[in-house]
């Protein structure tokens, strides 16, 4: 790895600020004093307000993997602190919300209209930044990877232009952060992908934030029956409070949860989404739609055996299996429309968010996520 060059455009410097600094998998991280440089060509620095913790950056900072030290958070609000060379679009002072897949807004995907995989800023696994594959972030002397080029838990960060979107600026970041992943993502499951039907029968496996997501979207577009299936009970009245009609834990029964939702819905469901991240989930939710047009979309990001397996038969007779990144929203085209529609009323946010901590309580925050006892907590980095 590099370290983190110098940048002489509108007099920019390094930054010295707190960010919690992942050493190896699975240990707390650690508040340590990291170097942050100047943005380069292209790319901005934010001063980060608000960031939730995703299950993703869980799954990451479980991994083994090796790209430690890290700094991990992607789902995140804050303020423009300084713009690099050829930046047009963002100034200092401008609201914005972190992407973790980018919008170039020129190659194929993104002028195609029928997708919102960027071939140029689209998910990053390397843990460095998209332009020139090095760092901003340093730490005594040594290069601190990245997390899908945003790296959130850093009092400033710096981003590539086409990961960040603009947003009014009368959006409470503190809770607008949420929009820059899991609310986002299970809306637009909802909306763009599924394109759920009025009437229709609906199953989620998984009720944490996005699972919920998706159930929001289902309610709004006027499904019949929502059915909810998760093994932890402490979710059972939030679910209910967003649309789910029907609570099914699979620790219940002595059958296939599935078999247990062909009956209850003569056939299967219209659709079904996975939110869980686990491979052999997909399969059961394959088997819960309906022959025909049954459609089922997976949303959630293994955290073990990325590989999956059904029956050719599921296929065979009409269902469909799909997969969903950022509920097929463009980041920056679409995302200000969620926005809008917060500030006026038409979807909610504030009800996910069931903890706030201080920076140097983020430990506090992984442990009630690897618990189950959370659905978002939001982490506030400045104070």
């Amino acid at each position: 790895m590099s370290l983190p060059s110098s940048n002489k455009h509108a007099g920019a410097g390094v930054i010295t600020c707190k960010a919690a600094v992942a050493w190896a998998a699975g240990e707390p991280l650690v508040i340590e004093e990291v170097q942050v440089s100047p943005p380069q060509p292209m790319e901005i620095r934010i001063k980060v307000v608000c960031t939730s913790l995703c299950r993703s950056d869980v799954t990451a900072w479980l991994s083994q993997a090796p790209m430690f030290p890290r700094i991990f958070g992607h789902e995140a609000s804050g303020i423009v602190e300084s713009v690099g060379q050829g930046v047009t679009e963002f100034e200092e002072g401008d609201h914005v919300l972190t992407l973790f897949t980018g919008e170039c807004m020129r190659c194929s995907h993104c002028t195609s209209g029928k997708s919102n995989i960027c071939q140029v800023l689209g998910l990053e696994r390397q843990g460095l930044m998209h332009s020139d594959h090095k760092t901003r972030f340093s730490l005594k002397g040594k290069s601190v990877y990245h997390y899908c080029a945003v790296s959130s838990f850093s009092e400033y960060t710096v981003v590539h232009s086409g990961c960040a979107v603009k947003i009014s600026s009368s959006a409470p970041l503190e809770k607008i952060c949420l929009l820059s992943c899991g609310v986002a993502a299970g809306l637009g499951a909802a909306w763009k992908v599924a394109n759920i039907s009025e009437g229709s029968t609906v199953v989620i496996f998984g009720l944490g934030t996005v699972g919920l997501s998706v159930v929001q979207g289902a309610k709004l577009r006027g499904s019949a029956r929502i059915i909810g299936v998760d093994t932890n009970p402490a979710k059972n009245e939030k679910a209910k409070a967003f649309g789910v009609t029907d609570l099914l834990n699979p620790n219940d029964y002595d059958e296939p949860i599935a078999q247990v939702i062909k009956r209850m819905t003569d056939g299967g469901a219209d659709y079904a989404f996975e939110c869980i991240g686990d491979t052999g989930m997909i399969t059961t939710a394959l088997q819960s739609c309906c022959d025909g047009w049954g459609l089922t979309v997976t949303l959630g990001v293994p955290k073990v055996k990325p590989e999956m397996a059904a029956h050719y038969g599921l296929l065979l007779t009409g269902r469909t299996l799909t997969g969903s990144l950022l509920g097929g929203w463009r980041p920056k085209s679409d995302l200000p429309s969620l926005v809008s529609m917060y500030l006026k009323g038409e979807i909610k946010i504030d009800e996910y968010i069931t903890h706030n901590v201080a920076f140097d309580d983020i430990n506090e925050a992984f442990e009630l996520m690897r618990e189950g006892k959370c659905l978002r907590c939001v982490i506030h980095m400045q104070k």
